[in-house]
């Protein structure tokens, strides 16, 4: 009997681990090309645009503090997951971004001007 009960216990968390993996593989596939599920759920922060270098795809925010990371505010260059993003924006701009941790680099995922 109670290998049967282990039994059961171990199929059923195989079968959970093999759900959650087919969920997060179906979630990202919705998701276009560079999109990180992660950027999706990312807390937005304050800031303001200081500097614009869509050469090397940079942006220098003074931003507030952006909790995800555990950063307290300050004024810090970043890099953009997608220089396009910074079309939507100019210098002086109040901003809500999302950043995060992208191959070592804190990068914006998301920037869009504030409401006023």
């Amino acid at each position: 009997m109670k290998f049967s009960s282990f039994a059961a216990a171990a199929a059923l968390a195989v079968s959970g681990t093999a759900f959650a993996q087919t969920s997060a593989a179906d979630h990202t596939a919705h998701h276009p090309a560079g999109a990180s599920v992660a950027a999706a759920a990312a807390p937005m922060a304050d800031g303001e645009v200081r500097k614009i270098d869509k050469e090397q795809g940079k942006v220098t925010l003074r931003h507030g503090p952006i909790a995800s990371l555990e950063m307290p505010g300050m004024t810090m260059v970043f890099k953009v997951a997608d220089p396009k993003m910074l079309d939507r924006v100019k210098e002086g701009d109040k901003v809500k971004f999302a950043a995060e941790k992208v191959n070592g680099a804190i990068t914006v995922t998301a920037i869009e001007p504030a409401a006023k």
